[in-house]
């Protein structure tokens, strides 16, 4: 059992963190670099030769050879190009050397990246770019480790061809906005920025690996395309917040521990609902470090899970019937005061910040509802949202009973009361009285306030969290832009701020009060509201991703120089292609699986139920109608099946939802012939070894 100084000793060893740096840097280069880090100050040059040193030293220390400048390109994933200390010295030996220029820039090229058009086949040179805001890290391999250097992965031009950029962008424009907002209520602490930050819940899936390697579709695609649902599955809810089996409790205590030698927070481990699903959750972090950190938990959850004999699926839905797998974004705005302005506060100046910053909310989810969707648009996710505790493709906020009364009250003036009691007023006048995690939580809506930070849920399990970031960072930057150049206006023309803040909260919430829904958000009841409310409601992720080249989305991220035009066209192709070629590769397994598996297992079933069915009659058994029923069914799914593998095999590379179409078709003729195949003949693991042997 691990002691409390061996966990302390553990925890961030293989980081090159600030308390690593002080052992490393001379005082002035600590003082600069942590500058930088901190108020997001321009790296100083003359430490980067210094850095760099104490970067190679502490690396080399931990039995590293090579350095990558670590990024994540529009794949979703990670990317990485290893080079070593390596340096011949001119007198027929080597060197171990690593400067500072080095370290800040890199050129890995990288041209086979999607790009959507931003990079010409002539200029094709990418850069990467040092991000100090992000520690370098040690990989560490059997008998290898690499020093992992957080990066921006950029064009010839500058333009951004990668996840980090735009996030980092976000991230500055919404700290100019929020201390802009700041100011009216005393907040004024120059050198200081806001940061929003992140806690972002894990779900996965655990299958024992013998299985995994004998389905091909999940080794092809991460999802099973045919599967019959077993009688018993998760109707029971008796695997959530369940006892952890032996061999899953080992693989996450060796999880934790992986990650917390990367300085990775994880703190919560449980089952999920569905048999054989788990989630992982750390605390909260800057959000630009939780991206890092969550890329870095998704792909330590895959090697950790190698060494016990499973395979982890992250797969928004790898087994059709049951509960998907999300990334539940728990997203909150830490102000230069250092504090959590979604928290109601303790004085009437920062319930007033507090609820200005809800509204504020409000206004950016109405106005961007679709972009939001886009953010989490991807062949696999459209299989999650909507089924099974997912929340659905309309995007609207939950508030909780309390919170909503006080919006009510707002829409109609002065809030004055609460329904847990005390008064509330906007303004400065009086104190109000707003009780912390007065919300229950809403598990059918996309977006809900939970106490003190906003939960997106229509996150992916498998999709990096840095999209949907970038968007919210963006949006709530607006809103806040227009609420602040609202008041500096009504200000300025001589109106008392708590007037001119009343008069403009109690506008915003009377315009964007349609985004508020607190009821359950699977009904078709709510479909029929959310229409008659002029909610967009973007069921496929086709669909939703043309709202990122819009026009409004254009002028938005423009406007605020987080992506340009020429950016998010790419990225509209990217994301595009990404989901046909997700459909294409899918249809291609599928019709694999179907030709050279199921349909040889039927005709043996066929012919073995033909071979009784004429046994029988020789034997002179006058009633066979019980067993040429079956083989009648056989027969008839068999045809069926032929039928089902030409009819996806023609299917239009093109129109990847007309694809699905016709691979659904296919599995339900595939998951009934599961259903009277005996075990012996039937070639696929099914779902019950898969959901409850490991």
């Amino acid at each position: 059992m691990m002691k409390e100084n061996e966990l302390t000793e553990l925890y961030g060893e293989n980081v090159f963190s600030p308390k690593v740096m002080r052992n490393y840097l001379s005082e002035k280069a600590y003082a600069s670099l942590m500058k930088t880090i901190s108020e997001g100050s321009a790296l100083d040059a003359s430490i980067a030769d210094e850095v760099a040193e104490a970067m190679k030293t502490w690396a080399l220390e931990k039995g590293a050879t090579h350095y990558t400048h670590w990024f994540q390109p529009l794949t979703g994933s990670t990317a990485e190009k290893h080079d070593s200390f390596l340096t011949p010295d001119g007198e027929g030996g080597i060197m171990l050397k690593f400067s500072g220029k080095e370290l800040i820039q890199g050129e890995p090229d990288a041209s086979s990246f999607p790009s959507g058009g931003l990079r010409a086949t002539f200029e094709a040179r990418g850069y990467t770019g040092w991000d100090p805001t992000s520690p370098a890290f040690i990989k560490e391999g059997t008998d290898v480790a690499t020093l992992c250097i957080p990066t921006v992965f950029c064009g010839y031009h500058g333009e951004a061809l990668d996840k980090k950029t735009p996030l980092l962008r976000s991230m500055d424009a919404l700290s100019e906005q929020v201390c802009r907002l700041g100011k009216f209520f005393g907040i004024d602490l120059p050198g200081k920025r806001a940061m929003a930050t992140l806690g972002p819940e894990q779900e996965y899936f655990l299958v024992d690996s013998e299985y995994y390697e004998a389905r091909l579709d999940l080794v092809q695609t991460g999802r099973t395309l045919f599967g019959r649902k077993p009688s018993k599955h998760q109707q029971m809810e008796d695997h959530y917040f369940g006892a952890i089996k032996t061999r899953v409790i080992d693989f996450m205590a060796d999880l934790d521990r992986e990650l917390w030698r990367l300085g990775i927070p994880v703190r919560t481990r449980h089952n999920e609902v569905c048999p054989a699903q788990f989630e992982i959750a750390p605390m909260f972090e800057t959000l630009n470090l939780a991206v890092d950190h969550n890329m870095v938990m998704m792909e330590t959850l895959k090697i950790v899970a190698e060494s016990h004999g499973f395979v982890c699926l992250l797969h928004e839905k790898p087994f059709a019937g049951v509960n998907g797998s999300g990334k539940h974004n728990n997203w909150a705005v830490s102000g230069p005061d250092g504090k959590n302005w979604l928290t109601p506060g303790d004085n009437p100046h920062e319930n007033a910040k507090f609820l200005t910053m809800i509204v504020a909310l409000m206004k950016a989810v109405d106005t961007h509802a679709d972009l939001l969707r886009a953010a989490v648009a991807s062949a696999g996710n459209d299989h999650r949202l909507g089924a099974n505790e997912a929340p659905p493709a309309i995007i609207s906020i939950f508030l909780g009973e309390q919170l909503f009364d006080v919006i009510e009250q707002l829409e109609k003036g002065p809030a004055s009361s609460s329904k847990a009691g005390g008064e509330i007023k906007v303004g400065v006048t009086s104190l109000p009285t707003l009780p912390r995690d007065a919300t229950d939580r809403n598990r059918t809506s996309p977006f809900a306030f939970t106490g003190n930070k906003f939960e997106f849920r229509a996150v992916g399990s498998n999709q990096s969290c840095a999209g949907p970031n970038v968007v919210l960072n963006t949006i709530v930057t607006e809103a806040l832009d227009e609420i602040c150049t609202a008041l500096d206006e009504a200000v300025a023309a001589g109106k008392d701020f708590n007037a001119a803040l009343q008069e403009l909260l109690q506008t915003l919430v009377k315009k964007h009060k349609r985004i508020l829904f607190n009821g359950d958000n699977y009904t078709e009841e709510w479909v029929e509201e959310a229409a008659r409310r002029g909610l967009p409601n973007l069921k496929k992720g086709p669909e939703a991703l043309q709202s990122i080249v819009a026009d409004k989305a254009i002028a938005l991220f423009e406007k605020y120089h987080v992506l340009s035009e020429a950016e998010l066209r790419s990225r509209y192709a990217i994301y595009d292609g990404a989901y046909t070629e997700a459909v294409a590769i899918e249809a291609g397994t599928a019709v694999t699986i179907a030709t050279t598996q199921i349909l040889p297992a039927a005709l043996e079933y066929q012919a073995t139920v033909a071979s009784t069915v004429t046994a029988l009659k020789d034997a002179g058994v006058a009633d066979t109608a019980a067993v040429s029923k079956v083989l009648k069914e056989v027969c008839e799914l068999t045809t069926a099946l032929v039928t089902g593998i030409e009819s996806v095999k023609a299917a239009d590379e093109h129109d990847p939802l007309g694809t699905l179409e016709k691979m659904e078709a296919l599995r339900e003729v595939v998951d009934a012939l599961e259903g009277i195949i005996p075990d012996e003949i039937w070639p696929l693991p099914s779902y019950t070894e898969m959901l409850f042997v490991y």
